[in-house]
């Protein structure tokens, strides 16, 4: 078996991009293979800055079972961070290990393993969690800085347990401070500030690419509607004491927990189960709640936090979340309060941990019998509650027998309490220790084990094999090779081939158009019409500027092969029978070539301006020859007359590395080599070793202005220079009274109906010429083109 679903299709792909760029020689900051391009460094989730780097640096190719072992040696690591905390308390032992076992095997952390960052994020967590409790209980300065380094490595890749970790961690300091007063915060001051200062270190950089990135990407803030629609549903919580009550676990029972059942809610199902087992929830019960434990001073803010958690993770069924999400620092970028269903199992786990401890530690304890019958009494009635909801969906039949077996469950946690009281002494620390592990071991095992949302057979993800023998792979490579030096880089589109298939390409080296990661540039997104992923056909999303395959967009993206498992024609409604061209049916479907594509280097003698913006909201193009007139969105730095043009040229692709590209072209007029790669503005090229502008041209891709002759022609990628030049340009940006002048209406132009509007010698506008269109090619109706006002000036 292996980590399923996110963990294969997104991360598995991820560690593989990276390890094959480093043992190429070549940098990974830059990914070429999905969504015409995006700046892997920026990206959270590509692992990079991550001790996944260390996998990818021993193996060119992990494998999934080095994978497996990556994400729970996270997990490992986050439990002995919990022994740790407790161990420096100097709380009883078992105590510690019941911690350690519900935090690795309970809630989140077992049900949504394959979420990798997520999982990585909630390890370093417990990490900074138990540095920061050591660095307050010694101020250390050691400590301070190791926690900031932890919590720095938790923040790496920011998701929403990161962010309500830090909220956890923060809230532990601040509640230190407040329960010792000045000692305390002189005592602890500096190390903190230390803390804060290492933290800050760490994240500097990413992070900063990361918002840069995120602002320039389809989801740079999320609406409150849609992040409402990842709310914990209440009824969800009743799988904390019975534990497959909705049938998650279980393939012969159909989920019929609240995703189902309201629409208006958004989450898989494994999503809503937060089963930490009986013992640590009975001793939260008995004795926590019932001789006020968990009100403590050592664990009170832990309390606290613990209910801000469960809350948060309820969402919009309750009036906290509306109230952090406009207020809470970071709250917007997420969409599920329910990922909150991480740091419950965590907190959950220290104070079951804790509650053990004072059970085996209290000298005076009396009689339990009362706190049990209490105890007892309150998880009849949630059984009960349980019951009822399973009877109104007409479910009974399926959660009977988790509602026995939870029973059973807490009968048995019942019964261990008893014996570790009743013959505490006589046991010893080892014994209660083994006796915690056996039953709380087989308790998670059999209640939160490999299942489907959680261990899948590894056949299943054959296709992200280096060395897969599927007949679609092997085609495909086959199809887009080209031999050294040719101006083509074929682009692939794998439609609806599965979910295992969208980022394949990471994995076999070719381009797709498409991929599967929640962070996309938007403006290549709105242009060509990319989800999150693209698993099933259905989900093909179609736009103005790309309203088929046969479209000129299609054919500047160098798109000559399409996978897909149905038909092309039950996808595209607008193809002609002779569009695309039937090339092979494998096991996995068709195969259809685009022979209109052009290739990924081009020279191009002419130019015309236009308004992006406005062509990819009105879908028209302009009458023109891509191969002879390139579309510009600025004048050229070097003035040469706009429109039409024909020259001999000769272009070669000298060489195509994930950062580097290098062309060689040899013309005898003067004009634009054009890199039909994604424009992005941490790119930089240089024509014969001097730096020269790249142009923003089609819409999407990036140009190079050159003279006649034979010249070399290299862009570089360089993120942290881009990004400091990004900034600085946002913050030179003119504001207030200093902001440019509104721009007159844009008008359309096309051949034969230039000149366009000008200003006059006083900078009045005028019109010179009449609007025209003109027939379209591609049959998407006229072409008429809006004009960029700043290009006409």
């Amino acid at each position: 078996m292996t980590i399923p679903f996110d963990a294969k299709a997104h991360f598995q792909a991820q560690i593989q991009f990276l390890a094959q760029a480093l043992h190429s020689g070549q940098s990974p900051f830059w990914n070429h293979n999905v969504f015409g391009g995006s700046p892997q460094v920026a990206d959270p989730q590509s692992l990079i800055f991550s001790p996944a780097i260390l996998l990818a640096l021993i193996s060119p190719s992990p494998s999934f079972r080095e994978v497996d072992a990556y994400i729970l040696a996270h997990l490992l690591a986050g439990g002995l961070a919990m022994l740790m905390y407790f161990r420096d308390r100097g709380w009883h032992p078992a105590g510690g290990l019941l911690a350690a076992l519900v935090f690795a095997f309970g809630a989140s952390a077992a049900w949504r393993v394959q979420h990798v960052g997520q999982i990585a994020s909630l390890a370093f967590f417990a990490i900074a969690f138990w540095l920061t409790a050591r660095m307050l209980q010694r101020g250390s300065l050691l400590s301070g800085a190791l926690a900031g380094l932890a919590a720095g490595l938790m923040v790496l890749e920011p998701d929403q347990v990161a962010l309500l970790g830090g909220y956890v961690i923060i809230g532990m300091v601040v509640a230190h401070w407040i329960s010792g007063g000045w000692p305390a915060v002189r005592a602890t001051f500096v190390p903190s500030v230390v803390a804060a200062i290492a933290g800050f270190a760490t994240i500097l950089v990413p992070l900063l690419l990361t918002w840069l990135f995120a602002e320039a990407t389809t989801r740079p803030e999320i609406d409150f509607t849609v992040a409402a629609r990842g709310s914990l549903h209440p009824i969800s919580l009743l799988s904390a004491f019975i534990a497959d009550l909705f049938g998650a676990r279980d393939p012969n029972v159909e989920f019929w927990g609240p995703y189902n059942a309201e629409g208006s809610l958004y989450l898989s199902q494994n999503m809503a189960q937060v089963y930490m087992g009986a013992l640590p929830v009975l001793l939260l019960i008995a004795p926590g709640l019932t001789r006020g434990w968990l009100w403590d001073k050592a664990v009170r803010p832990l309390s606290l936090l613990f209910l801000f958690v469960v809350l948060f993770a309820l969402g919009r069924y309750t009036p906290l979340f509306h109230v952090v999400y406009d207020y809470l620092p970071g709250v917007k970028q997420f969409r599920r309060p329910a990922d909150a269903t991480f740091l419950i199992g965590a907190l959950g786990a220290v104070l079951s941990g804790y509650v053990l401890h004072r059970l085996l530690s209290e000298e005076n304890l009396g009689s339990l019998k009362r706190d049990l019958a209490l105890g007892g009494a309150a998880l009849a009635a949630l059984i009960g509650v349980g019951l009822v909801a399973a009877l109104q969906y007409g479910h009974l039949p399926d959660a009977w027998w988790p509602s026995l077996s939870a029973g059973l469950w807490f009968a048995a946690a019942g019964a261990l309490v008893l014996a570790l009281t009743r013959w505490r002494q006589a046991l010893g620390p080892v014994a209660s220790v083994l006796l915690v592990t056996g039953v709380v071991s087989a308790d998670l095992r059999v209640n939160n084990g490999p299942n489907e949302s959680t261990a899948l057979s590894p056949e299943l993800y054959d296709v992200l094999r280096p060395e897969t023998k599927n007949e679609t792979i092997r085609l495909l490579k086959t199809l887009v090779a080209q031999p050294a030096g040719s101006p083509r880089r074929d682009r692939v589109e794998l439609l609806g081939m599965g979910f295992e298939w969208p980022n394949a390409s990471m994995v076999h080296g070719f381009d797709h158009t498409l991929g599967y990661n929640p962070l996309r540039l938007a403006d290549f997104s709105d242009a060509v019409g990319t989800g999150d992923g693209i698993s099933r056909w259905g989900e093909r999303k179609f736009t103005a500027l790309f309203p088929s395959y046969r479209c000129r967009l299609a054919d500047l993206l160098g798109l000559r092969y399409i996978a897909t498992r149905v038909p092309i024609d039950q996808v595209d409604h607008k193809l002609r029978e002779d569009d695309l061209k039937l090339v092979a049916f494998t096991g996995d479907g068709y195969i259809y070539e685009n022979p209109r594509a052009l290739p990924r280097a081009q020279f191009v003698a002419g130019w015309q301006l236009a308004d992006f913006e406005g062509m990819k909201s009105a879908g028209q193009w302009p009458d023109t020859d891509p191969q002879q007139v390139v579309l510009l969105d600025t004048v050229p730095p070097d003035a040469v007359p706009e429109g039409a043009m024909t020259a001999n040229a000769e272009v070669r692709l000298t060489r195509y590395a994930n950062t580097e590209v290098e062309i060689t072209v040899t013309t005898d007029k003067p004009g634009f080599v054009v890199l039909n790669d994604v424009w992005h503005p941490w790119w930089r090229a240089e024509l014969d070793g001097t730096e020269a502008e790249i142009l923003k041209a089609n819409v999407l891709f990036r140009a190079v202005q050159v003279p006649a002759g034979s010249h070399k022609v290299r862009f570089s990628f360089h993120p942290v220079e881009g990004a400091i030049a990004e900034l600085r340009e946002r913050v030179e940006e003119p504001q207030g009274e200093d902001a440019p002048a509104p721009t007159p209406p844009l008008v359309a132009s096309g051949p034969g109906a230039a000149p366009l509007p000008s200003t006059g010698e006083d900078g009045s506008w005028h019109e010179s010429r009449d609007f025209r269109y003109e027939p379209d090619p591609y049959g998407q109706g006229s072409s008429g083109l809006p004009v960029s006002s700043a290009a006409v000036r």
